[in-house]
């Protein structure tokens, strides 16, 4: 007996029995869709990170760039005054504090600006002779009191009233960017010697930082050195 045989069945329909050609192609499509909607979110998020790192490697370098870009200015009002140094003359320096009420660490700013003011005095030449002394008060009843009580041969007294003396510190557009630096504020007082009368009187507001500039407590006794050389021998650039 002669038996026909059957044709063997093709591979793929044995994968795909049941399975119309229409039915196949959808699937494969709509898998192919899956697959990009689950791509999806994983390419945002990697697009968000990718964002963030470039924007924090833009806001170091320009920091990096800006770092120790600091700059003084000085500003005297009433402006101009004549330099109120003089080589020749002896000098009755006394000086107080006027903080403002919240001010911080004021036993540290006392010592910083008395530190400044006794560094200046010893270690310019802005006076032939001088006496620092710390008062209670720069009215010209206190001023004549101490010229009474420890008389000594000055041909001035000058009075020195210490406002504002500390560091500062302001953000930016980013909290990664700081401006920062250190403001000295005081007021200077000319009185006659001997009948203990205001000859003139001005402020001196000195400041010396910028864009990435970040100063400590330290340099407060030299910030008070600078100021107050800038104050009392004004150049062309003071204004």
């Amino acid at each position: 007996m002669t038996h026909s045989r059957r044709p063997a069945t093709p591979w793929y329909r044995h994968q795909f029995r049941g399975t119309s050609w229409r039915t196949l192609g959808q699937t494969n499509a709509d898998s192919s869709c899956l697959n990009r909607r689950r791509a999806r979110p994983n390419s945002r998020h990697h697009m968000e990170i990718t964002a963030r790192v470039v924007r924090t490697l833009v806001e170091t370098a320009a920091l990096a760039l800006l770092v120790g870009c600091a700059s003084t200015s000085v500003t005297l009002q009433p402006s101009p005054q004549t330099p109120v140094c003089d080589r020749s003359a002896a000098v009755l320096v006394v000086w107080a504090p006027n903080w403002r009420p919240d001010q911080k660490d004021v036993a540290a700013r006392e010592q910083a600006a008395n530190t400044g003011l006794a560094d200046f005095l010893a270690q310019s030449d802005c006076f032939a002779r001088t006496e620092l002394r710390r008062v209670p008060e720069l009215t010209p009843p206190a001023v004549r009191a101490q010229l009474v009580e420890k008389p000594g041969d000055f041909t001035k007294v000058l009075a020195i009233e210490v406002r504002e003396l500390g560091p500062v510190v302001k953000l930016l557009s980013s909290a990664a960017l700081v401006e920062g630096g250190t403001e000295v504020v005081f007021e200077v007082t000319e009185f006659s010697v001997r009948s203990v009368t205001e000859q003139r009187r001005f402020t001196v507001h000195w400041q010396n930082g910028g864009p990435g500039v970040v100063k400590g407590v330290a340099s407060l006794p030299g910030d008070m050195q600078a100021a107050l050389r800038a104050g009392l021998q004004p150049g062309a650039s003071v204004r």
